[in-house]
Order: C-alpha cells, then sequence, then structure tokens
C-alpha cells in the first residue's frame, strides 16, 4: 500500500440519487438473487473511492455478473471487508455510532436480530442526528431521502468510512 487518500462523499451521495430508482447498466441487477442492496452500496462507495481490491475470495470487485466478490453483494461481507484489520487496497471503514454517520455512510439493518439484510446508504443528515433526520438511499426497497425510522429492524450498525486505501 503506497498511501492513503480522501473518500469523496459527495460523488458517493451523487452516485446514489442518481441511480437510487434506477439500474446503471454498468452492473447487474441482483434483486431477483435475494436483493440489490449490498451491490447498491458498492457501488456507491465505489463511486466515492474509485479503487477495488481484486484479491480473489477477500477483495472487493465487480467484473460482470458472475466475476465479483462476496462482499460486493453480501451484507456481511462487506462489513467485513470495510472493517478489515489487515491494511489492503481499497475503501476502508469503522465501526460507528449513529451520531458520527456523515453522507456516503452506510448502515446495515437485521430485520430477523439474527443476521443482517440490507444495506442503505447515507445521502443526508440533519441535526440533531437520530433515526429521523439521517435520510438513505437504497436498492431492495428502492429508496432515496428516505428516513432511517421509517424501517422496521430488531438490529441495527453504522459504517463510517475513513477513506481508501491506495496502491
Amino acid at each position: 500500500m503506497r498511501f492513503f487518500s480522501d473518500y469523496d462523499r459527495l460523488a458517493a451521495v451523487r452516485y446514489a440519487h442518481r441511480w437510487a430508482y434506477g439500474r446503471n447498466p454498468a452492473f447487474y441487477d441482483y434483486e431477483e438473487l435475494g436483493g440489490d442492496c449490498t451491490n447498491f452500496a458498492s457501488q456507491c462507495v465505489f463511486a466515492g473511492c474509485g479503487i477495488m481490491n481484486f484479491t480473489p475470495d477477500f477483495g472487493w470487485y465487480y467484473i460482470d455478473a458472475n466475476q465479483k466478490s462476496p462482499s460486493w453483494t453480501g451484507v456481511p461481507y462487506l462489513w467485513n471487508f470495510l472493517t478489515r484489520k489487515e491494511p489492503s487496497v481499497g475503501p476502508i471503514a469503522l465501526p460507528c455510532d449513529l451520531e458520527d454517520l456523515r453522507p456516503g455512510d452506510l448502515v446495515q439493518l437485521s430485520f430477523s436480530g439474527e443476521v443482517f439484510q440490507h444495506t442503505p446508504v447515507v445521502v443526508k443528515i440533519s441535526c440533531p442526528v437520530t433515526l429521523d433526520t439521517v435520510l438513505i438511499a437504497a436498492h431492495s426497497y428502492d429508496a432515496d431521502d428516505r428516513p432511517l425510522s421509517t424501517y422496521e429492524f430488531q438490529d441495527i450498525r453504522f459504517l463510517h468510512i475513513l477513506g481508501t486505501i491506495r496502491p
């Protein structure tokens, strides 16, 4: 790894708004194969960092519908990649509190209380920071500027994107 660069939150949010109710033809739509939310979240993060990690199995990348890492489309795998302990190319994040979220960050929801199943993207935050004032964009339950409080969930966790490790 050569250097750490900023995460372009504005680019991530612009992308989220652009594609919240549509599908970018450069990426496969996994809606009929279990959901498209983490694929969409990965696309937004990629718009903000501009680099993928092509490490087989444990990287974070998308080539085509059949050549992608588990972390590109899988909720727990994306969490594991972004919070990895060993430095490697790509975006990095830390678990955070609700108050630490910024536009371009991610939220993960568990509807069952057992596993996390949904990854919306934060697009706007107003003060005071509450579930009502954090607005998200998402696929699978297509949304844009949706208050986080409108979801019914059993558990929630937050990811603050710190930046990107570049080669």
